[in-house]
Parts: structure tokens; C-alpha cells; sequence
């Protein structure tokens, strides 16, 4: 089952479900007006929407158009969103790049930050940018949505509260981050409003991709029209989302509507660092990294962060090369009061 916001009067947009091709959707308000309201009442509308679903597949109901250009985030607003950083090898090479060295705790400790859920970016909406000296940067990841869960669940049991999958462009501003960092408070400034893919999915249309923990298939991204990375979302994925997932409700309950996010999906080659599209590698989901290597191999970067004007797309293709969530594309402009 696909399902997604559209625009309306309320900011929480109205939820339709969308046909597995991404070309139609169907008013779901019979219902539940918006999607956080059929997570906070799961056990009665998934069936409901499900149906809504088949019958959407088969024709049996009225149907528009399914534009990605008018979807908002599927939760325009959620009341947490908790990033991880399940790619430790993402973690160590932004680390060296700041000259920071890793502890090793981190390969058995999940390391996750609380970022802004009160206001996200439209999957096609702008990222409004102050100064190019932010280093602005994006970060495709894969997120999931959950249900209720109580304080202290453990990852066996916390499986099942996964509800939803999307992909997601956490927008970071590097120029931002050593200052913060260095405070020892954690990131704030440097993590402007975040983008989530046209639709989220339950799980069980990815198929075999899905195996309970991790998606087994590669997050494409496209700069300015031309392939940044393809990394495979399985691989070098230290801790799965049910351990993210524990980790969140050590101290606290989770609440229907959260959303963890993996961090930046981040493969290794022949166990090194990895290798950009250009080489024959899987590329990167961030332009820290690349620059990462670049300075390990020059002594200094040269791929420079965003500027204005620049276009990020984000995607993951099935096996057959059809859109799964739908694209999140990006494009900078400077901030204007």
C-alpha cells in the first residue's frame, strides 16, 4: 500500500492512497482525514485503507491524477523525528573530515540526533538557503514511520511497530556543524527542515527487499542531472531500524507518527572508503564524503557544497526500474525575509 498527502487548506494537507504505479490516487478522508490520524488509529485503518487500495488498483473507485509536484511530505509535520547514523562508515569519513576521531563505541552504540519535525520540506519544494558559506549539503537516506511502542522495547519485538517506509533528503549545513559540535549541545542551526519522498510505503511492497530490518536495493541520487551515488541501502548498515528503534525507547515511550531515519547511506569498496560513480564505485548520498576523499587523495576537497541554483534528486527504483516513493528533487535559492 501507497499512500500520500496532498495540498488543502489544513497544513496537514488530506490523505489518498496512490496506485502502485504512482499515477492515481484516491481521496481516503472516509477514512481518516489525514495520515497521522490513521497512524494514531491503525488497527481500524489499515484494513480500510487497504481495501481503498485494491479497489483503486482494479478501478472500482473515483480517481485523480497523482502529481508528486503537489505532494507535501507525507507527514507535513510529526511530532519526532530521530536521525540515526546506521552507516558507520559515513560517521567515521565526516569525522576524519573535521579531523575528529571516531570512538570505537560507535560501532556498538547507535549514534542519533533529535531533528526539527515541525515544519518539513515539500518533496519537491525549494531548500531556502542563507548564505552559500553554510556548506549546504543533502543526505539520502531511508526512514521509517512507526506505531506506538513502549520505554524500553527491544529490536525483536520492535519490528512490529514499523507502519511506513520513505526515503528522505536530510539537508545538513556542514560550515555550521564543527561550531555547534564544539559546544557539546548537539546539532541545531545546522540542520534546516528536512525532505521526505512523495509516498511512504508499508513495508511489504518492497517484496523480498524488505527484510524485516534493512532495504535490500540502492538510493539513487542525481546533482545537477548527473549520478551522484547508488549505494545499496543493505550494505554496511551497522545497526538495522529495530535496533535504531530500541535505542530510541530506551528512556521513552515512541509515539504513533515518529519517524527514525538510517542516516546516510554509506558503502565501503574492497574495504576502503568507497569510490565515486566516475571510478566504477557506488558513489556517495552526501558531498561530505566525496570530499572526504578527495582529501585523502589531494591533501583537499575540490567538489564544492551546494550552491544556489543547484538541483539534488533523490529516488530508489524497483527491480524492473519503476519509482518506488517517487522522487524528492530539491533545488537551493537564496533565502529571502
Amino acid at each position: 500500500m501507497k499512500l500520500a498527502t496532498l495540498k488543502s487548506d489544513s497544513r496537514d494537507g488530506r490523505l489518498v492512497v496512490v496506485s502502485k504505479d504512482l499515477a492515481w490516487c484516491a481521496d481516503a478522508s472516509t477514512v481518516a482525514p489525514t495520515l497521522q490520524a490513521a497512524l494514531d488509529d491503525w488497527d481500524r485503518c489499515e484494513g480500510a485503507l487497504r481495501d481503498l487500495s485494491d479497489q483503486l488498483e482494479r478501478g472500482a473507485v473515483p480517481k485523480e491524477r497523482f502529481h508528486e509536484r503537489e505532494a507535501l511530505s507525507p507527514l507535513p509535520r510529526a511530532f519526532q523525528w530521530a536521525d540515526g547514523s546506521a552507516y558507520v562508515n559515513h560517521v567515521e569519513l565526516v569525522r576524519k573530515a573535521r579531523g575528529a576521531e571516531m570512538p570505537e563505541s560507535f560501532w556498538t552504540d547507535p549514534l542519533i540526533y533529535q531533528g526539527g519535525s515541525d515544519a518539513f520540506l515539500a518533496p519537491r519544494g525549494d531548500i531556502p538557503l542563507g548564505d552559500e558559506a553554510w556548506g549546504c549539503d543533502f543526505e539520502g537516506e531511508v526512514a521509517i514511520v512507526t506505531g506506538d511502542a513502549p520505554m524500553g522495547v527491544k529490536a525483536a519485538e520492535a519490528k512490529d511497530a514499523i507502519r511506513l517506509i520513505m526515503i528522505v533528503n536530510d539537508v545538513s549545513l556542514r560550515g555550521l556543524i564543527p561550531g555547534e559540535l564544539a559546544k557539546g549541545f548537539g546539532f541545531f542551526q545546522s540542520k534546516p527542515p528536512t525532505a521526505f519522498s512523495p509516498v511512504a510505503i508499508t513495508p511489504d511492497e518492497l517484496g523480498d527487499a524488505w527484510d524485516g530490518g534493512k532495504v535490500h536495493l540502492p538510493l539513487v541520487s542525481h546533482l545537477n542531472g548527473e549520478k551522484f551515488g547508488e549505494p545499496d541501502c543493505s550494505v554496511d548498515m551497522t545497526f538495522d531500524f529495530p535496533r535504531l528503534i530500541e535505542h530510541v525507547a530506551k528512556t521513552r515511550p515512541i509515539t504513533a507518527g515518529s519517524i527514525i531515519g538510517s542516516g546516510t547511506i554509506s558503502n565501503k569498496m574492497d574495504g576502503g572508503p568507497g569510490k565515486p560513480v566516475s571510478e566504477g564505485g557506488v558513489g556517495y548520498s552526501c558531498i561530505a564524503e566525496i570530499r572526504m576523499i578527495e582529501t585523502i587523495e589531494s591533501g583537499k576537497p575540490k567538489t564544492s557544497f551546494m550552491r544556489y541554483g543547484d538541483t539534488i534528486r533523490i529516488e530508489m527504483l524497483d527491480s524492473e526500474g519503476y519509482s518506488i516513493f517517487g522522487a524528492i528533487e530539491n533545488t537551493v535559492v537564496k533565502y529571502e525575509a
